[in-house]
């Protein structure tokens, strides 16, 4: 299926004004919105270039800024997609860097750990869709009030503004998950989605963890981080199926993905 749009202004984000004007940018641009392999992602492109993005759960409404592109569809109405940065989104550098799966499809339910002010998690949110639900656990406060913000316009995020070190404290906003996803940027993040998992992941469900190199060992060479978090996951009874790097939006950066089995 293709379908065609145009680019609308960035407005109506946070810190915008309301739900935005409806102009449209970049001087109405035709775009062309295709299906990504992956569920729930399309690319959109204008002219050659090419950028993921995600249909908007929330329409009308920038999370952070991002472009947003409106649809016409005959049978579907008017539908609206945000533009999703590699340079602000490990888990979209990851799908562009050609990972075969992160597993996060419509309708399953998500652990995401080390959701930030909620950037990653709306674009997740707009994966999942309705039927499906976006755990988010974020530790700081001020990132996690933007988070809740994002929350309130989006109803299949649960905001868990607390720290993931001690999963027991949530264990009230939690059913099972389908996947976890982890972007934690923390010496003892492998221990940390181990513990997560345990309590939370199906036996048979999917993980995908995002290693920041120096945030565990400055000193070695990031590939020897990698293959020892690697290790350490392995122990902890996941299955890695697949590791990718992250250049050019990342440096030292890895994103590790596969089957849990408890």
């Amino acid at each position: 299926m293709v379908i065609y749009g145009y680019i609308l202004g960035r407005r109506g984000g946070r810190g915008g004004r309301g739900r935005g004007s409806g102009r449209k940018g970049g001087g109405s641009k035709k775009v062309t919105i295709i299906p990504h392999r992956l569920p729930g992602i399309y690319v959109a492109k204008s002219t050659k270039e090419g950028s993921l993005a995600t249909k908007n759960m929330d329409p009308g409404v920038s999370v952070y800024g991002e472009k947003r592109i409106a649809v016409e569809d005959e049978k579907l109405g008017k539908i609206e997609y945000r533009i999703w940065n590699p340079f602000r989104s490990k888990l979209a550098a990851a799908v562009l860097g050609g990972i075969r799966n992160v597993y996060i499809n419509p309708g399953c339910k998500l652990l995401y750990i080390g959701a930030a002010s909620g950037t990653t998690v709306s674009h997740c949110s707009d994966i999942v869709g309705p039927e499906g639900a976006v755990f988010a656990v974020e530790f700081a406060h001020r990132p996690g009030r933007d988070l809740v913000n994002v929350a309130k316009r989006r109803t299949n995020i649960i905001p868990i503004v607390e720290d993931a070190r001690h999963p027991l404290k949530y264990r009230q906003l939690l059913s099972m998950v389908d996947v976890v996803f982890a972007d934690v940027a923390q010496p003892d993040q492998a221990r940390i989605v181990g513990e997560n998992a345990k309590l939370y992941l199906k036996t048979g469900g999917y993980f995908c963890i995002s290693i920041k190199a120096n945030c565990i060992d400055s000193t070695l060479p990031a590939n020897v981080v990698f293959a020892q978090e690697v290790k350490v996951l392995q122990k902890m009874g996941f299955k890695p199926k697949e590791q990718i790097t992250l250049e050019p939006y990342e440096r030292d950066h890895a994103v590790v993905s596969g089957i849990y089995e408890g």
